[in-house]
């Protein structure tokens, strides 16, 4: 591997590493409204860490919901009249797409509230608990680095070996879609080519018995 390479994945590797959590206001509605969500893309079989700090307190005049879906369907969590921490780990159960959603209810109209919520998402393998990893294997901070990064390299490798499946899909639907696109083109062509000449020959017959030609 060049050294430019290696160089690229080390600082991709760094950025993961230094990624911030969100920080939102939500704010409290007394009509149901549209929630507010977070869209994130996970692989299949994939561990999702989501870790969830909201101010305030239960009883303050609000209710705070979150619920976590993928496009495909599937609910992964839902919880409602939460504050403070909330950590919610699941396995994606497909290639998609997971929303995490929150709505803010006021319970007292004409207040203006809401709420500060702090959201951090972690997939993979920096979704894992590599302290615990660390003391029950009894590793090296130096092997458990190492072997981070040999665990999002293989990630990265999975994920862009659906990506070029996924463009190869889309490929081939391109290419029978301009297959289709042509046949279709040719057959038009040569319908109205068919249908000239039979107007052509219906008015040649027509004004003959008419004695016109």
């Amino acid at each position: 591997m060049q050294l430019p390479v290696i160089s690229s994945l080390i600082l991709f590797f760094i950025y993961l590493g230094s990624t911030q959590a969100l920080r939102f206001d939500v704010p409290a509605s007394s009509s149901r409204t549209t929630p507010f969500c977070i869209r994130d893309f996970v692989t299949e079989n994939q561990l999702v860490v989501a870790k969830i700090h909201s101010s305030g307190h239960v009883g303050d005049g609000q209710v705070l919901n979150f619920y976590i879906v993928d496009s495909v369907g599937n609910e992964y969590r839902r919880k409602k009249d939460f504050a403070g921490n909330v950590r919610v780990a699941f396995t994606s159960h497909s290639n998609s797409a997971f929303d995490v959603c929150f709505e803010n209810t006021a319970v007292h109209r004409g207040r203006s509230l809401s709420r500060e919520v702090e959201l951090d998402i972690e997939a993979g393998a920096a979704a894992r608990d590599w302290n615990a990893i660390q003391a029950a294997e009894k590793l090296k901070p130096a092997e458990v680095e190492l072997r981070r990064i040999e665990e999002l390299t293989d990630e990265l490798v999975d994920e862009l070996n659906y990506l070029k499946r996924r463009e190869e899909r889309l490929r081939d639907t391109n290419e029978s879609t301009n297959t289709r696109v042509k046949n279709f083109s040719v057959c038009a062509i040569f319908l109205l080519m068919a249908l000239g000449a039979w107007q052509v020959n219906y008015l040649r017959n027509y004004f003959r018995s008419k004695h016109i030609l």
